[in-house]
């Protein structure tokens, strides 16, 4: 039977010869290009509602037939520009998500052009290599031992989890990766972290088989931080009662506030103890770039192993988590099947298979926009744009507490914690405490939704704080600025009507 005549050449529907597709990048990159130049006049928020989100993409079934590529991207381009929270944007303040480089974005573009799976050399060889070298630059740039394991991930979540598979499968006595956490010789694992820790912790705990009642939340001391007493009491009660210490993990910025565990300590008590070390440092690990970089960062040289999120405090563009494991060996251990369909070559020479590295099979190449970002700033531009974010963060928080209408709180790394007290409140008497608290909470609502500015909260010895976290290169003294001046307009406006 002859082949039908229209797969010589094939016509796919979804093809774009090079010409149709040179004149829609030069279209969408001009669009892109726009979006840049003209975000600082943006709201950051346009704060509508799923049902008007809904609406601007159209209703009905899926269309039977395709319509032009040129309408489809510019329609794409519109949607995503003005129905967007802006994460970009100069007065975007809120959680810590970064603004995106320009190189990253097209970095994305170059990636998915070429569409590497870096789960096989075989497969990925330039972009095994290429995330190899991203691996250890970033441990360099943390001050970590740059022969270390690691590998880029979804983000500071993932990261974690990987760094606590690792730990469970080299501390666990027993095979606990063929046989589980209900082999008979299985002790009860007990991981620790700060009340401060990030909630990935139970997630993993509850996916993978420790249960979330296996966590130890340490408490914390004034300026939330872990303390090691407690820390130590802790584990000596779970030994008495037969269970397996397993996991310390350290954060180094938590999410409320900033805070940096005492590291050093946390990894002087885990050697001590056999008990594998993990920094979340997610955030706050970049830091370490820095010439006079909070001193407890000079531990992250310790850990066993380490999260941190490119897509935060290195700016690129989502995902790109990345997890450091001090051990290779140890990574891989926790990772690698070797099923007959794997031809991979074995060795001390062979090439990496990251596939042996993580629980990803297929793997993008999301190493490609840190790596040109790395190479683009260098360690200077870096520590030069972190040393800038922290400064920020420090003048709205010395704003704050030079105004008689709002209360700085805490300053640490890039986030400033402060609140509004309405005029005539006395902050501090239960009364007045439970009023700031609900006028504050209303306010960061009509902030979020405003679009003025995007803050958001932290609950610190229970007071409800506003929140700003400075990770964007694009953001400057006038933006911080003008913080304090919208939270009073709005927040007076807050407190006449909760009175």
């Amino acid at each position: 039977m002859d082949a039908p005549r229209d797969l010589d050449p094939r016509r796919a529907p979804l093809e774009l010869d090079p010409d149709e597709f040179r004149r829609l990048g030069h279209e969408t990159v001009d669009a892109i290009a726009d979006f840049l130049r003209t975000l600082p006049e943006r709201p950051v928020t346009t704060s509508e509602s799923p049902s008007e989100i809904r609406a601007a993409l159209g209703g009905g079934a899926l269309p039977e037939r395709g319509a032009p590529p040129d309408e489809l991207l510019a329609e794409a381009a519109r949607l995503l520009f003005d129905h967007s929270a802006l994460n970009g944007h100069p007065r975007f303040f809120a959680y810590i998500t970064s603004s995106a480089t320009p190189i990253g974005a097209l970095g994305d573009l170059l990636a998915a052009a070429v569409n590497p799976n870096v789960g096989g050399f075989p497969l990925a060889p330039l972009a095994t290599e290429l995330e190899a070298q991203t691996i250890r630059w970033i441990a360099e740039l943390l001050g970590y031992p740059t022969d270390c394991g690691g590998l880029l991930v979804s983000g500071g979540t993932m990261a974690n989890f990987v760094g606590l598979l690792a730990a469970r499968a080299a501390r666990a006595p027993w095979d606990v990766r063929a046989d589980g956490l209900a082999a008979a010789e299985a002790a009860r694992l007990r991981v620790y972290a700060s009340a401060e820790t990030h909630t990935w912790i139970q997630k993993a705990a509850d996916l993978f088989g420790l249960g979330t009642e296996a966590i130890r939340w340490i408490e914390t001391d004034g300026e939330q931080r872990m303390l090691v007493p407690a820390l130590r009491e802790q584990i000596a009660a779970d030994r008495v009662e037969g269970a397996l210490p397993l996991l310390v993990v350290g954060t180094a910025g938590t999410v409320s506030t900033g805070a940096i565990d005492p590291l050093d300590e946390l990894a002087d008590l885990s050697r001590r103890e056999g008990i594998w070390f993990h920094v979340d440092g997610a955030y706050g690990a970049p830091a370490a770039v820095l010439p006079d970089a909070p001193p407890e960062l000079a531990a992250l040289a310790r850990a066993d192993s380490i999260a941190v999120d490119p897509h935060k405090w290195l700016y690129a563009p989502l995902e790109a988590g990345c997890v450091l494991v001090r051990d290779r060996e140890k990574l891989r251990a926790a990772f690698t099947y070797r099923p007959p369909y794997y031809r991979f070559e074995e060795g001390a020479d062979a090439p990496i298979q990251y596939v042996d590295f993580g629980p990803q099979n297929s793997r993008g190449f999301r190493a490609l926009k840190v790596w040109l970002a790395l190479r683009q700033a260098g360690r200077e531009g870096y520590a030069r744009a972190i040393a800038q974010d922290v400064e920020l963060a420090r003048e709205l928080h010395r704003l704050a507490d030079a105004d008689p209408e709002l209360e700085a709180w805490t300053t640490k790394l890039s986030i400033t914690t402060f609140r509004y007290v309405p005029r005539g409140v006395e902050a501090g008497t239960p009364a007045g405490e439970e009023l700031v608290n609900r006028v504050n909470e209303e306010l960061l609502g009509r902030l979020q939704s405003g679009g003025e500015v995007f803050l958001s909260n932290a609950v610190v010895r229970g007071a409800y704080l506003l929140r700003a976290c400075v990770v964007n290169f694009r953001t400057g003294l006038r933006d911080v600025r003008a913080v304090p001046e919208i939270v009073k307009r709005v927040g007076a406006e807050v407190a006449a009507e909760l009175g």
